[in-house]
């Protein structure tokens, strides 16, 4: 499943106002969260989104890393279009982490026992880092924590 192409501008600091005709039939089909393709110029990003609705408008939010990345400021109009989100935790799993978490059943119980959201900030935290040796390290990190009883991110994150 995509959406057509459509034009989107910057609303506020950081969401997007989406028109109700591109978004509806995904959450029809129960997608509430959506791979997104945005296209300014010569440029395109992909990232993950959720699409949320507040009071009678439907939103995205499009941090200033996403602005930044796509080089567009709040004037300026944009392609957008979504897909379907396969993905089981809403985002790309790191493949370090993904490892980790198979070499310890343990661990990858628990984290499996939080909620969607829980694991998406959990996956983030990893994804900030952007050496590959570096997200290994927090991964093993991260497990050997959730396996003392750490459940908050920050926390998961510092050695003890």
């Amino acid at each position: 499943m995509k959406s057509p192409v459509f034009e989107a501008a910057i609303s506020g600091m950081h969401s997007l106002v989406l028109p109700s005709s591109i978004v509806l039939p995904f959450l029809e089909k129960g997608h509430k969260r959506v791979k997104v393709k945005a296209t300014f110029k010569n440029r395109s990003i992909s990232f993950h989104g959720a699409l949320q609705k507040r009071e009678d408008r439907y939103l995205l939010m499009f941090g200033k890393r996403y602005q930044k990345s796509l080089g567009v400021f709040p004037n300026d109009y944009f392609q957008l279009q979504f897909f379907e989100d396969h993905s089981k935790y809403g985002v790309e799993m790191p493949e370090e982490f993904e490892a980790v978490l198979s070499s310890d059943p343990e661990a990858g119980q628990i984290f499996e026992s939080f909620t969607d959201g829980k694991k998406r900030g959990i996956i983030y935290g990893i994804l900030s880092y952007k050496v590959s040796q570096t997200r290994i390290d927090k991964s093993l990190l991260v497990c050997e924590n959730l396996k003392r009883g750490i459940r908050k991110n920050p926390e998961l994150f510092k050695s003890f």
